[in-house]
C-alpha cells in the first residue's frame, strides 16, 4: 500500500513538472515567434538605373522605343529563406500597362541579399497615345510604376515551410533630357 501511495505521488509529481515545462516551452515558443521571428517585410535597395537605346523618330510615323535597364538588391531580414517561383513584373505609365518584365525563380536566403538585374523594352505606342504623355514629356519628367507578385515558400530552419507572398512597388522617374533614372521600391510579405 506505502508502496503504491509512492508511486501515485512520484507519478503526480512527473506529470506536475511535466505540465509546467510543457507551459515554459509553449511561452518561450510564442514571445520568439512574436518577436524574433516575427514576419518582416523584405527591404529592396534599387540601384542606379540607365535609360538606353532611346529611339524618338517623327516621320513616317510617330514612334518611341526605350530600354529600361533596372538593378536592385533584395535584403531578407527574416530568419527564413524566401524560394520564389517564375513571376511577371509590369510597368505602368499612369494606370496603363506598357510592358512585361519576366522574372526567373530565385531564393533569398535568410537574413541575406540577392541582386536582381532586368531590362524592361519599352515600345511606346500605348504611352504617346495617353493624354498626360506630351504634357509630362514637355516637363521634363516621366513617371512609371512597377509592380511584382512573387510567389514562393519561406523556409525556416529548413523545417517549416509556409506558402509566402511579396508584393513589390517601384516608383520609377525618367528625366527626359539627361536620360536619368529615380528609383524608390516598398516590399510588403505575407503569409
Amino acid at each position: 500500500m506505502r508502496q503504491a501511495r509512492r508511486s501515485r505521488k512520484g507519478l503526480k509529481i512527473c506529470s506536475g513538472v511535466s505540465a509546467i515545462v510543457l507551459v515554459i516551452l509553449i511561452v518561450v515558443s510564442v514571445t520568439l515567434f512574436f518577436t524574433v521571428f516575427k514576419p518582416k517585410d523584405p527591404l529592396i535597395k534599387p540601384l542606379p538605373a540607365k535609360l538606353e537605346n532611346v529611339e524618338f523618330q517623327l516621320f513616317p510615323t510617330l514612334r518611341l522605343n526605350a530600354t529600361l535597364g533596372l538593378k536592385a538588391t533584395i535584403y531578407n531580414r527574416n530568419y527564413g529563406g524566401f524560394r520564389f517561383k517564375n513571376t511577371t513584373t509590369f510597368v505602368d505609365y499612369r494606370g496603363m500597362n506598357i510592358a512585361s518584365i519576366p522574372l526567373g525563380e530565385g531564393s533569398v536566403p535568410a537574413r541575406g541579399d540577392i541582386n536582381i538585374s532586368t531590362i524592361a523594352n519599352i515600345t511606346a505606342e500605348k504611352l504617346i497615345t495617353s493624354p498626360y504623355f506630351w504634357e509630362d514629356f514637355g516637363s521634363g519628367r516621366l513617371n512609371f510604376t512597377s509592380t511584382a507578385n512573387l510567389h514562393g515558400k519561406a523556409v525556416v530552419f529548413n523545417l517549416l515551410k509556409f506558402n509566402a507572398k511579396v508584393f513589390s512597388t517601384c516608383d520609377i522617374s525618367v528625366q527626359v533630357l539627361t536620360k536619368a533614372v529615380d528609383v524608390n521600391c516598398t516590399a510588403k510579405l505575407k503569409l
